[in-house]
């Protein structure tokens, strides 16, 4: 039960962020092994924004984030993740500063889940 979020700018046109979204929800099922019908993906642009890396303004640029349960992903499975969606955000958004951030963050399964429970409660009810 992933949840992404994709904050960028510039705003991508519709068709690219359905794209951008779609090719996410791939990537976050295949390299992190995790439910393509359950991954939730927020692809963001903040108005009026102003980005800078260095203190530079930049034209284009992102942050993605991505929430799994802590002890479900190996480190080989969060590295190559992290690395094929940089591949993804380059390719989207060329010129795209080194310095953009891709991050795995895990959280405890007691303290978030879907549908009213948690994803501890979920587990303990799989096995």
């Amino acid at each position: 039960m992933p949840f992404a979020r994709l904050t960028l700018i510039p705003a991508p046109a519709p068709e690219q962020a359905s794209r951008l979204a779609a090719e996410l929800t791939d990537l976050i099922a295949g390299d992190l092994g995790k439910r393509h019908d359950l991954t939730s993906i927020l692809i963001e642009t903040p108005g009026e924004a102003l980005w800078t890396i260095g203190g530079q303004p930049r034209a284009s640029a992102a942050h993605l984030e991505v929430c799994v349960t802590a002890g479900t992903n190996s480190g080989e499975e969060k590295r190559t993740f992290v690395a094929n969606a940089m591949r993804m955000l380059k390719a989207a958004l060329p010129g795209l500063d080194p310095a953009t951030y891709v991050i795995v963050k895990e959280m405890p399964g007691s303290d978030w889940g879907f549908d009213g429970r948690t994803q501890a409660d979920r587990a303990r009810e799989r096995n």
